[in-house]
């Protein structure tokens, strides 16, 4: 009688697991593009072309429906010779928000 159970919720945390693995990669895609492209647009150099994610948490988006708030960091540079930090926020698949340190316009 306990078999089956254990073999369904051993199930049910795979399925978890690769649902978080694959939306995980997705946000982490975008917001590389996303980073990439905040620096093409200033004319900086995104640093070491990734993103690294520093808070993940439930959240409520605008419908209420819970989904998962990631806060990614990276770095870019305004002359080469420095590094700033710039972050973004991904609620669910949305950006929520991207800011970066003051830097020098060329």
């Amino acid at each position: 009688m306990w078999e089956p159970a254990w073999d369904l919720w051993a199930l049910l945390a795979l399925g978890a697991f690769a649902w978080f693995w694959y939306d995980s990669l997705r946000a982490r895609e975008r917001a590389v593009a996303l980073g990439r492209t905040a620096c093409e647009r200033d004319r900086l150099q995104f640093l070491d072309d990734t993103v690294e994610c520093v808070r993940t948490r439930p959240a409520r988006d605008d419908q209420g429906r819970m989904v998962l708030r990631r806060i990614y960091r990276f770095e870019f540079s305004d002359n080469g010779n420095n590094r700033r930090q710039g972050e973004i926020v991904m609620l669910g698949t949305q950006v929520e928000s991207l800011t970066m340190e003051p830097f020098l316009l060329l």
